[in-house]
């Protein structure tokens, strides 16, 4: 093979996805003028930002026409809210400076991303608001969304990237990082059988976590995590932690913790789809329950917002048995599901016109004690409707924390619902079949959040001209996470470290 051939660029970015297309879009503007890229493709594309309220947000969005705003009912979403929530989450273990980095500079990274990269955003209508008397109520927090989801964010991200002439080379794999008098001065990668030296003094790693490597899910989350399904690219397989350990980086965060939800359960196994991409998500689980084959629920469906549990509901689908579990609802609670998440060309319906009917029916999917599964569900509405006829002014409201629940001074469940419990009543019934989906990896690489810098284990400073970005960042997440951060913080950290890449050409 080939090792003689040599280019140089000004920056170079290892990954085509969010973050590292904010990177290199962020260098470019700040003076790189010659760099080249290595798939936030599968994401829904929530953007979680400080802000203002409605009249702060209308201008970022494309799905707002005139006179509907004043149906809309949508507070402002405060610095202060937006770290409590990452750490309230995390067991308050995150990096506080991670943190601070993220949450002071997302109200500005939205803001470049609709205005430079011309990212479609939208009111998230379907994911984070209910219809209640006439108004569209948001809750959670997290309002702000793209047009066509991961698909769409990507396709303004290669846009903006081929309007400035920003080269990109696809099936490209960086094998090493070329180091000089103790700084970064480019990498090598193989591509189309040849070992190329590319020359920079400036590297972003943005090439994601380990998600979709069954051997490294199993040495950092446990055995378990081999059973997990592959939400997104198969490409994210511990390549960038590879390369910056190999130049002395330092790892931190939590390497037993990830993002995983409530997915599909025939959905491909090592990777997500193209088409569907999201939808294989399964979300709707607070409007209802969710029980293991054992007939027995595992968790508090409503514990929090949805966007507050999802990410890490994925654990508790594998722990089960077999790691799966069904999703059900009665015709009350069905009629308020995500019809891109439930439509019957996108998930297997199981349904039936009673709970001892749709319990058969669940036996050939495997569904392992019937009578438990009846039980589990009898004796849930029966706290439920005892919870209701204790305290008759507690009414169901899927737009706010109800506090509507099976906890009365007469039955009270070992595992509660906290809120939204509604009896399982009406038929028809409705059940699906999910199991764990793995988005990212939370344990990563220490930078500092000033610039990005990838921070050297032996010296505790950064190693000079390496970046990081995206999923790779460690000590932001511990255990869980609010919905949305995650690409914020991508484009948070990829414009430092494109910004701080120009920086050391401009110096150089």
């Amino acid at each position: 093979m080939s090792t003689d051939q040599t280019s140089s660029f000004d920056c170079i970015v290892v990954g085509s996805g969010h973050a590292g297309s904010c990177a290199a879009l962020a260098a470019h503007d700040a003076g790189c003028k010659r760099w080249v890229g290595g798939n936030g493709y599968f994401t829904a594309g929530a953007h979680r930002t400080v802000h203002g309220g409605l009249r702060d947000l209308l201008p970022l969005v494309r799905n707002v026409p005139p006179g509907a705003a004043a149906n809309i009912d949508l507070d402002a979403y405060t610095a202060d809210e937006f770290t409590g929530d990452i750490m309230r989450l995390g067991d308050w273990r995150s990096d506080p400076r991670v943190v601070q980095a993220v949450v002071d500079g997302s109200r500005d990274a939205v803001q470049w991303l609709s205005d430079r990269v011309n990212v479609p955003f939208i009111l998230a209508f379907n994911r984070q608001a209910y219809l209640v008397e006439g108004r569209q109520v948001f809750w959670g927090g997290l309002v702000l969304s793209v047009e066509d989801g991961g698909k769409g964010l990507i396709a303004a991200h290669r846009a903006a990237l081929e309007a400035e002439g920003i080269e990109t080379w696809f099936n490209t794999a960086a094998t090493n990082v070329l180091i000089e008098d103790g700084a970064v001065a480019g990498i090598v990668v193989e591509k189309d059988g040849q070992s190329l030296q590319l020359r920079a003094p400036s590297v972003v790693l943005a090439c994601g976590g380990f998600e979709a490597s069954r051997e490294l899910r199993a040495t950092h989350l446990g055995t378990d995590w081999e059973r997990a399904k592959v939400r997104g690219t198969p490409y994210n397989t511990g390549d960038g932690l590879t390369l910056a350990l190999s130049v002395g980086a330092r790892l931190t965060g939590d390497f037993a913790g990830c993002h995983s939800t409530c997915w599909d359960a025939n959905a491909p196994a090592d990777r997500g789809d193209r088409v569907l991409s999201n939808q294989f998500t399964k979300s709707g689980y607070p409007l209802g329950l969710m029980l293991n084959v054992r007939g027995q629920r595992f968790v508090d469906e409503g514990a929090d917002f949805r966007n507050y549990t999802y990410a890490k509901f994925g654990r508790a689908v594998l722990a089960q048995p077999n790691s799966v579990a069904f999703q059900v609802w009665d015709a009350a609670g069905a009629r308020w599901l995500r019809k891109e998440e439930y439509a019957e060309d996108v998930v297997e319906r199981i349904e039936a016109e009673s709970v001892d009917a749709l319990a058969d029916k669940l036996q050939s999917k495997g569904l392992k004690d019937r009578a438990a599964f009846v039980r589990t569900i009898t004796r849930y509405n029966d706290a439920a409707m005892a919870f209701s006829t204790e305290q008759p002014e507690k009414t169901w409201d899927p737009a706010v924390k109800d506090q509507l629940s099976t906890q009365s001074s007469t039955l009270k469940l070992e595992l509660p619902k906290s809120n939204w419990a509604l009896p399982l009543k009406q038929p028809p019934f409705l059940a699906v079949k999910i199991t764990c989906g793995i988005t990212f990896t939370f344990g990563g690489l220490a930078i500092d959040p000033d610039t990005a810098g990838v921070v050297s284990d032996a010296t505790g400073k950064p190693i000079p001209g390496l970046f990081c970005t995206g999923e790779l960042v460690g000590g932001l997440f511990y255990g869980n996470y609010p919905g949305g951060s995650g690409l914020t913080g991508g484009a948070v950290f990829g414009r430092k470290a494109g910004q701080g890449a120009a920086e050391l050409v401009a110096t150089a």
